[in-house]
């Protein structure tokens, strides 16, 4: 088994993870990420009466962990980002499976499931605003999962030479990886009521996402590419911006992992709705009781 020094795995103090500032004790085996942290008090909000064991906050990171329908359930916020997934999905796996007291590997390990709930932009014309739009696949333009070993075995190698072949991928860029979300978390918390597709995880909000300031982009046409675009059937059906790393580095834990989020732009017909809280709230009602 792995023996991680001080210098690998921080720990802090009261033995808790380093930025999370969250004790083993206190993570459940079921997980909900939120990229912001206040929304980790709406998801708390629905839980059993009483039934709160923790609320802790350290920058960006707001853990609170409670009971909803006698279901022991840990929703964490992410803040906005792959590289802050990075940092929440290695955390909380080293709560699980490293025991902080000998700074080893445990022999049995704890598979998580991890569903995140966000909010997306469709790039598809009938995707309409307040969807539930769950990310069968993520495609990763941020690059966190080559920084990784073998990333090659759990990516869909086919799918991304196709993209960037397609596009005309920049050439300096991170090249795109594509990972699949766990089937069976899938089926749980979709059913047959939400909408699936393949996601884009973004590593930015304006260019990385063909917004255009006032700096142009390497790919003037990035987004009506991508909205052309298919593969064995497949297209890709809308921008977020966490997806990909969690999907990735679940993988590769043994987790399983999902990421679901509400439409609130429409990148297609360019409209927006800024007043998506309570279909949020509905999405989160949901996904609670299929967790």
């Amino acid at each position: 088994m792995k023996t991680f020094p001080a210098s690998q795995l921080i720990i802090n103090a009261d033995g808790s993870a380093f930025h999370l500032h969250l004790k083993p004790e206190f993570l459940a085996d079921k997980v909900i990420l939120v990229g912001d942290q206040d929304r980790v008090n709406m998801v708390a909000s629905f839980f059993d009466e009483g039934s709160i064991e923790c609320d802790v906050q350290s920058r960006e990171f707001h853990t609170i962990t409670g009971k909803f329908q006698g279901k022991r359930i840990s929703c964490i916020s992410t803040g906005i980002g792959t590289d802050n997934c990075d940092i929440v999905m290695n955390e909380i796996d080293a709560l699980a499976n490293i025991d902080f007291a000998t700074r080893t590997e445990k022999a049995e390990k704890r598979h998580l499931d991890i569903v995140r709930i966000g909010t997306c932009g469709g790039m598809q014309e009938d995707i309409p605003l307040g969807t539930f739009l769950v990310s069968q696949k993520s495609i990763g333009f941020d690059g966190v999962l080559s920084f990784y070993k073998d990333r090659d075995k759990i990516a869909d190698l086919g799918f991304e030479k196709a993209l960037v072949d397609f596009i005309g991928y920049p050439k300096k860029a991170a090249v795109p990886y594509v990972v699949a979300a766990n089937p069976d978390l899938v089926n749980r918390i979709a059913k047959d009521d939400m909408m699936r597709g393949c996601t884009i995880a973004a590593n930015g909000f304006y260019g990385p996402q063909g917004r255009v300031l006032r700096v142009d982009l390497a790919v003037p046409d990035i987004n009506e590419k991508i909205t052309a675009f298919r593969y064995e059937g497949q297209r890709i059906t809308n921008y977020e911006m966490e997806g990909s790393c969690i999907a990735g580095l679940a993988l590769h834990m043994g987790h399983r992992a999902m990421t679901v989020c509400c439409v609130i732009a429409q990148r297609k017909i360019e409209a927006a709705n800024t007043d998506y809280k309570p279909r949020i709230k509905e999405l989160v009602r949901t996904v609670l009781e299929r967790i």
